[in-house]
């Protein structure tokens, strides 16, 4: 491990951290600082273009810096949480930087971005965590870019039924608690999936019910919502519901159209578009997870012009519509998904986005096809990360 380094630190940049540069001229990246503080840094990772850095000591401080709440939070600690050490507000102009920047270098666009806060505060808010055991028994949660586990007693994102790590089984790799708008815990199991690893990654984890209920509901827009408790839901108790009322004022869906929904999951968006366009339209979600469409065909169940087809997202699956809103993971869409929805020719495109890298590269396709990215809304809805969701709105020609 070499000797501190002092550096002056930069602006964010996405994954949670801050970029300065050694004295070499090499960029660093420096994580638990904050753009214009003056730290000591540690090296902990050389890979020869750049490197990797945790601030060990703080020689100037931001007025922007708060003392972390949670004591696992620092250097060599839990790496669940990016921005402990600022205040809210900071956070979100953070990551406000961060979309902008993306957007900027990857789509050629320069838009001004404002992340709102959700309510609830920056604590409690998590509805499941997955709890990591370590070989020796130790419950907690990985360190950063480490298999580590830092034990803890509770982790302070979450809602109180989920804060506490349980006591786990023999056997289990990690334990997963998470619950619905009732607060009532699933707990779930986790243990080392069959098959071969997928270049380096080991195979996805047998997940089985230890206790609690097999189904978690959330009630959004008046509608409740049932998911198979190891299912995908927003973990933010105000994410679902406001990226959905977001989602249809930017797209403003009219009775009668035809709606095509991908990465439709639980049907969360599916329902309420079909809500949207009434009897006489009709919404077509497109999902892969065999357990997610079994729950969307059921949450859509009093809704005739909704359906879900269990199909992976391939231009083949694409087919005319008015509107298309996808919701894709973290890798985004692609270019070719793109393509093929812009050579549909929708009027309207919503698209939700986990990672803003993902967003702009998209975006960035769209742009070269004529189209404009019309509206662009952000959310602080994984507060203390340096997570940030995305509504956008995109229509085809240019600003008039």
């Amino acid at each position: 491990m070499s000797d501190p380094l002092q550096l002056r630190v930069g602006a964010p940049a996405h994954g949670g951290h801050c970029v300065a540069r050694d004295p070499d001229g090499r960029v660093v990246f420096v994580r638990h600082a904050l753009p214009g503080e003056l730290v000591r840094v540690r090296i902990i990772d050389d890979a020869g273009s750049f490197r990797r850095a945790d601030a060990v000591e703080v020689l100037e401080p931001s007025p922007d810096r708060v003392a972390p709440p949670c004591p696992h939070a620092g250097p060599g600690r839990c790496g669940g949480c990016d921005w402990q050490h600022a205040s809210g507000s900071a956070q979100r102009a953070m990551k406000a930087a961060v979309i902008r920047e993306q957007l900027a270098r990857l789509a050629g666009l320069d838009v001004p971005v404002t992340v709102e806060e959700l309510p609830g505060g920056l604590l409690g808010w998590r509805t499941r965590i997955q709890y990591a055991i370590g070989r020796d028994g130790t419950v907690g949660l990985r360190r950063h870019r480490s298999h580590e586990v830092e034990p803890i007693d509770a982790c302070p994102l979450g809602v109180a039924p989920v804060s506490e790590p349980p006591l786990v089984r023999p056997g289990l790799t990690g334990i997963e608690v998470a619950c619905g708008d009732d607060r009532e815990p699933a707990l779930l199991g986790h243990s080392p999936g069959v098959g071969r690893q997928a270049r380096g990654r080991r195979p996805p984890d047998r997940v089985e019910l230890l206790a609690g209920p097999p189904r978690l509901r959330h009630t959004v827009a008046g509608r409740t919502f049932e998911v198979d408790a190891a299912g995908f839901w927003q973990v933010h108790p105000h994410a679902a519901s406001t990226f959905a009322a977001t989602l249809l004022e930017l797209l403003g869906v009219r009775p009668g159209e035809r709606v095509l929904d991908l990465y439709s999951g639980a049907g969360l968006f599916t329902a309420l578009l079909a809500e949207a366009v009434g009897p006489s339209g009709e919404v077509v979600g497109v999902e892969a997870s065999r357990a997610a469409v079994a729950d969307a065909t059921a949450n859509l169940a009093d809704l005739p012009q909704a359906r879900t087809i269990r199909a992976r997202v391939t231009p083949a699956v694409i087919d005319d519509a008015d509107v298309v809103v996808l919701d894709p993971p973290r890798s985004g869409a692609g270019r070719e998904i793109m393509a093929a929805i812009l050579a549909r020719s929708p009027r309207a495109i919503g698209y939700v986005a986990c990672d803003p890298a993902a967003l702009a590269r998209d975006v960035h396709v769209a742009v070269d096809a004529g189209w404009r990215l019309a509206q662009l809304r952000a959310f602080d809805a994984f507060p203390m990360t340096h997570h940030v969701e995305c509504v956008a709105l995109l229509l085809p020609g240019v600003d008039q």
